[in-house]
């Protein structure tokens, strides 16, 4: 359904844009037989006016032209010296063109008719660099004889003050452009439609254009070869259009479809893709070729970040691929003249081009007749065609160069009169000590005086100077430093050796980061000038001192000596206190800096930081007794306290284990000595077991230490809770007898009552024999 939809479009589209018609016809209309006998043999149609063709009923005539001269810069030309016509069958016609038909320059080129020529009026057309002379009264013949004359009063000017090229003017009997390079006429044939269907197929318009014949010369679409051919075929011409170049039967490799050059290639422009052997265009590129082309490349067209160059391949919402070059005129798109490619049907792609019409070629085709209604002079402008200039370091004698197309190469010290310092076309200068500018001209006939002299210097670099605002760095200890260099003018480059292309950086500083003594090289190049001697950069690293921080403990109310603890011959101390000697006194705590300097050269400063502390005095809260292990319970437990119970030896734990009986005291200190805390303790310490052998062991059980409670009292019980005794202060051994037997060796019960604020504690105890 979409290949029938299509064609249907497609034969819709063809009915309505036959070339050279007028309307649409509609369905409902008769067609004449003779009109689409017209169409199908792409004749002229009659309402467009044929073009006149040679005949044994009229002999073309014979136009010859002299005067190739030398144009001089502000001055007035005549383009020929002598023009003759020859019409064995005419005496008159109706119009002469002259066209300045290669180097036209439309912002600078002038053709003026001087003089006066009643029959004659001449028209100039800016855009396409032609002067029409027709009769300056309409339907009237002007004669071959007045022509001639209005010819040889036709001047050039050009308005610049150094202008370039040369020109060629051509000179027709016939409307036609002229190149007289190939002999080669050109026409631009507009299509008429209607808006805004207004273009035209590419292979109606080849057909169209292969049908037309000029004066005999076969017509086809234009196939153009060189820069002059492109002016005069599609920049001069008065519209825009088809010509004969395709890709159509290779994607990629352009060729001429048309003409003498029917077959031949003029442009390649593809890549390999990842199938083998398979290519595809490439519009990211710019193709390749020995040819002239003339593709638009004024400014790329960008995809997703990619350039796009024409011919670009771009296709339409039907995949129509844009395999037909056209002729564009001036828009976004380009400048009039530069080629580009678009679709079979007239369109490029988004609609922005349309063919509106073809470019005709006459001329070269196998047995074309050979005529001469054109003819064409040609003019040189004197001119310098290149400059060379020269440059040195310092100071010295230069060689400057230059070439021209006419005449002597004078040089001058002015850019206006003086005289000649030299001729020819080298000049070398006296030794210079700056940048000095002179000035050339060319020398031909009287042009001299009209030219505008080309400026030609002669450059002096200055030799660049190092001015380091430091060649020594130091740095106290490994560390980032940052080397600075200065030069006079031009760019400075570091190395890190004196010889050699060991380039490091480049600029008026670096930062680094260095740990031993390093050594770099620093050197000034302006314009490939330079002294060609590397000046050290040296970065010095000096040891620094280790010198630890310190934490200490002030005492209450008490002062303190804190020492920054490293002395040298010329070391100064500044502490944070403001003092500056080696030891300062403090009385509170805190933290305190001190910046320790070593003398010059190294003046090297370390900080060392000393953090001062005061810690509170020990609080016993309770003393544990279990059994002779005794435990010392601080309020404000922490790690700098000292513990004791005898006084003398000190411990870190609070923990003391078989401890003696009787009356005590605990001891706890900072361990600076700087606050105490004392509680005294008993440890009461009663025996597991007695002898009662008088063996003078172990004779009597004790209660040790009950000495120290006068309201203590112990109370003895057999096995059986029998009441054995009683021990108080008054009282303070048994000695294992009951009214002063003795008793057996057994196990006894004990209830041990401090005072009537303690709970009573038992056990028991052996009686061994």
């Amino acid at each position: 359904m979409l290949f029938f939809f299509r064609l249907i479009l497609v034969v819709l589209f063809l009915s309505c844009k036959i070339a050279y018609s007028t309307n649409c016809i509609r369905s409902s209309e008769k067609i004449p037989i003779s009109y689409i006998n017209d169409k199908i043999n792409h004749r002229p149609f009659p309402s467009l006016k044929k073009i006149k063709t040679s005949s044994t009923n009229n002999i073309l005539p014979i136009i010859t032209a002299i005067g190739d001269q030398v144009y001089c810069p502000h001055t007035s030309l005549n383009i020929v010296t002598d023009i003759t016509i020859t019409d064995p069958d005419d005496k008159s016609t109706e119009a002469i063109y002259i066209q300045i038909s290669s180097g036209y320059n439309y912002s600078q080129d002038l053709l003026t008719l001087t003089g006066s020529h009643s029959t004659i009026s001449s028209i100039w057309d800016l855009a396409t660099g032609r002067m029409t002379l027709t009769s300056s009264t309409p339907g009237v013949p002007v004669t071959y004889v007045d022509f001639i004359k209005a010819v040889k009063d036709i001047v050039y000017t050009n308005s610049s003050n150094q202008p370039t090229g040369n020109r060629n003017f051509s000179i027709s009997t016939d409307k036609l452009s002229y190149l007289p390079s190939n002999q080669h006429f050109y026409e631009f044939v507009p299509s008429i439609g209607i808006a805004p269907n207004l273009g035209i197929d590419w292979g109606v318009a080849n057909d169209l254009a292969n049908a037309r014949t000029y004066h005999g010369l076969k017509g086809y679409l234009a196939t153009i070869l060189s820069a002059d051919e492109n002016q005069i075929a599609a920049t001069q011409q008065s519209g825009t259009g088809w010509i004969g170049g395709s890709d159509i039967a290779e994607e990629g490799v352009w060729k001429w479809m048309a003409g003498p050059e029917k077959g031949t290639t003029f442009f390649y422009n593809l890549e390999s893709t990842p199938a083998s052997g398979v290519f595809a265009s490439n519009p990211h590129g710019i193709g390749s070729t020995t040819n002239y082309v003339n593709w638009n490349r004024s400014s790329a067209k960008w995809y997703s970040g990619i350039p796009y160059y024409e011919p670009d391949n771009i296709y339409n919402l039907f995949r129509e691929d844009e395999d037909y070059a056209i002729i564009i005129d001036n828009n976004s798109n380009g400048s009039k003249g530069s080629w580009n490619d678009i679709n079979y049907n007239g369109e490029s792609f988004g609609g922005s081009q349309q063919a509106n019409g073809f470019i005709v070629e006459y001329g070269g085709m196998p047995n074309d007749p050979e005529i001469h209604i054109a003819t064409s002079t040609s003019i040189t402008i004197p001119q310098i065609t290149s400059t060379t200039e020269s440059a040195t370091c310092g100071s010295g004698s230069l060689t400057l160069q230059a070439t021209s197309n006419l005449g002597t190469i004078n040089w001058f010290e002015n850019e206006t009169e003086g005289v000649p310092l030299a001729t020819g076309t080298t000049f070398t200068t006296p030794i210079i000590s700056k940048s000095t500018t002179y000035y050339i001209e060319t020398e031909y006939g009287l042009c001299e005086k009209y030219s505008t002299r080309t400026p030609v210097t002669a450059t002096i670099n200055n030799i660049p100077v190092i001015t380091t605002t430091n060649s020594r760095f130091t740095l106290c200890g490994p560390g980032s430093v940052t080397l600075d260099a200065k030069t006079t003018e031009g760019t400075i480059y570091w190395y890190s050796e004196l010889t050699g292309n060991n380039l490091i950086a480049i600029g008026t500083s670096i930062t680094r980061d260095i740990a031993v003594n390093t050594t770099f090289y620093v050197e000034a190049i302006n314009k490939n000038c330079t002294t060609g001697t590397r000046v050290p950069v040296e970065v010095v690293v000096y040891k620094l001192p280790i010198i630890p921080d310190e934490k200490l403990v002030i005492c209450e109310s008490k002062k303190l000596t804190i020492d920054a603890k490293i002395s040298e011959i010329g070391m100064t101390y500044l502490w944070s206190t403001g003092e500056k000697n080696q030891t300062i006194e403090i009385s509170k705590a805190g933290t305190y800096t001190v910046d320790i300097t070593r003398p010059a050269p190294e003046s090297c400063t370390v900080k060392k930081t000393i953090t001062v502390s005061e810690n509170p005095a020990p609080v016993i809260e309770s003393i544990s007794v279990d059994g002779t292990t005794v435990t010392v319970i601080l309020k404000n437990p922490a790690i700098y306290y000292e513990y004791s119970i005898d006084g003398v030896n000190y411990q870190s734990s609070n923990v003391f284990a078989n401890s003696l009986a009787g009356l005590q005291t605990a001891y706890v200190r900072e361990i600076n000595y700087c606050s105490y805390d004392t509680q005294n303790f008993i440890v009461l310490i009663v025996p597991k077991f007695f002898t009662p052998n008088n063996d003078t062991y172990n004779d009597l059980w004790e209660v040790e230490g009950l000495i120290n409670y006068p309201e203590a009292e112990v109370t003895i019980f057999d096995r059986y809770g029998k009441l054995i005794t009683q021990l108080n202060a008054l009282k303070q051994t048994w000695d294992g007898t009951l009214n002063k037997n003795p008793l057996p060796a057994s196990d006894y019960w004990y209830v041990l009552k401090i005072d009537n604020t303690k709970p009573e504690m038992r056990g028991h105890f052996s009686l061994k024999r």
